[in-house]
């Protein structure tokens, strides 16, 4: 079984914009869980940008604006990113592979071939591939805007029989939980029609890009290939364990 693992900005560091280690940690067992298992896993992680932001001394809240900055801010906090990634794993006995993607890594079939070989590889070895935009080098006008998306496309590209997206959210609500206290989850998708997009709302944290909105459009897109999603908490114990077993309320499937 080959499962894709997303996990969010929100879900990665605390409100300062910091590499939260715990939330790491925990996501590294899981996964290590899941390779006791004979389960590959390639996890696809946000986090370089709010990662870079503390080490250059700036808050979640002096986020800049600028491309340029943007981009040098990314450079700096992707090594941390996956130094955190490769201790935590490590800690499991298992080593973690960086892949930076770009568009043009699906648009053009040759570089196509060539991300899905490499991928392909890495769990060959017993890798753990890390999976990024190439935030650093991005062409502001091609790229793919959130790792939502890029998590539906490699899960596409690599045949995988399951998409994970964790989120600081149980799954898809039936109201904003922020403003409706009996807001319910929804278990089950079986059609993304317009009335659920509506539900999904916009961004969720000042960290993150995508919110719940990009997570329903990421599992639209992997259901066009035939993969199961699930949108689920990250903060779940067992989150991994339970969506490939199909745990019921696990989140949203």
């Amino acid at each position: 079984m080959r499962v894709v693992v997303k996990i969010g900005t929100s879900s990665l560091t605390d409100a300062d914009g910091a590499i939260d280690v715990g939330a790491v940690a925990k996501a590294s067992s899981e996964i290590a869980g899941l390779r006791a298992r004979g389960i590959e896993v390639v996890v696809v992680s946000s986090g370089a940008v709010a990662s870079g932001l503390p080490a250059l001394g700036w808050s979640a809240d002096e986020r800049p604006r600028d491309a340029r900055t943007l981009q040098a801010v990314s450079a700096i906090g992707q090594a941390l990113l996956v130094q955190t990634w490769n201790e935590s794993l490590g800690a499991h006995d298992l080593i973690a592979g960086q892949v930076l993607l770009a568009p043009l890594d699906f648009m053009v079939r040759a570089q196509y071939l060539q991300a899905r070989g490499t991928l392909d590889r890495l769990l060959e070895l017993g890798v753990v591939p890390v999976v990024n935009e190439n935030d650093a080098v991005a062409d502001d006008e091609l790229r793919f805007g959130d790792n939502d998306r890029i998590a539906a496309l490699v899960a596409q590209l690599l045949g995988a029989d399951l998409l994970i997206l964790l989120t600081d959210a149980p799954g898809l609500m039936d109201a904003d939980p922020r403003f409706v206290n009996d807001a319910s989850l929804i278990e089950e998708i079986v059609e993304i029609d317009h009335e659920l997009e509506s539900l999904a709302g916009g961004a969720g944290t000042d960290r993150g890009s995508g919110g719940m909105a990009s997570k329903l459009a990421a599992a639209k897109m992997a259901s066009w290939s035939g993969v199961r999603a699930v949108i689920a908490a990250a903060a779940r114990q067992g989150v991994l364990a339970d969506a490939v077993d199909g745990v019921a309320g696990v989140g949203t499937v």
